[in-house]
């Protein structure tokens, strides 16, 4: 049986970064008695896969874990049990049940939203003037950069993978391409805007905080939370 768990990842454990959260994940599954399959062979190890992983630094209201279990009780009985042996930073939020033909979710996911407030002493005189800016920046036809990549450099346009770019009170908000094949980060927005504004973008300027990350639907090709491709077990 396949279950996707989705889980909020808080406060000083921003700073433990993603091989670190699977151990974390692996020790999580045996103290709370979490029937997970394992791989077989000479080494096995517990079925477990991570749909997009997180940078060292970022909070998130939105992260998921694809599991293979070979039974399992309802979905409240089990997000109980596993937030009785998790640190309060770290707690789970959904256990769904997908289809036995559904993909992992790292195969399918296509997006991410991301909100992002400024720290105290990174705050603009003018915010009314900075998020103007912001929005002609978006307003713009093409956003083009340069990313460095492992093979050297690129030419890119960032604006096609920018889906969304917002205000919401004193904080920005942004949705964009995220996944194996165009993953691109907040920090990477943000950086293109100052420098076309001719600025030095600070780089821990902001805190940034995952709030929800999207797949692709085989039927409809629209982007929907990972969670929606399953279903409480009652």
């Amino acid at each position: 049986m396949k279950i996707r768990i989705k889980f909020k990842k808080q406060g000083s454990m921003k700073f433990i970064g993603h091989l670190d959260i699977m151990r974390y994940f692996q020790k999580v599954m045996r103290r709370g008695n979490v029937q997970i399959r394992y791989s077989e062979g000479f080494s096995p190890h517990q079925i477990m896969s991570f749909a997009a992983p997180l940078g060292v630094g970022i909070t998130s209201n939105g992260e998921y874990l694809d599991i293979e279990v070979t039974s399992t009780e309802d979905s409240k009985t089990m997000i109980d049990r596993l937030n009785q042996v998790m640190c309060q930073e770290i707690q789970v939020l959904s256990y769904k049940k997908l289809k036995d033909s559904s993909k992992n979710a790292m195969s399918i996911v296509c997006a991410a939203d991301y909100t992002l407030t400024f720290r105290d002493q990174h705050r603009p005189r003018d915010l009314e003037d900075f998020f103007k800016e912001l929005e002609e920046f978006y307003g713009q036809e093409q956003i083009l950069i340069v990313k460095k990549t492992k093979k050297g450099q690129k030419d890119m346009d960032l604006k096609p993978l920018i889906y969304k770019l917002e205000l919401r009170g004193d904080a920005i908000f942004m949705q964009v391409s995220t996944g194996s094949k165009d993953n691109i980060k907040p920090e990477l927005v943000m950086e293109a805007f100052y420098e076309s504004r001719q600025r030095q973008y600070p780089p821990f300027a902001f805190l940034i905080q995952r709030e929800e990350v999207y797949g692709l639907e085989d039927q409809t090709g629209r982007k929907i939370p990972l969670e929606e491709f399953g279903e409480d077990i009652e």
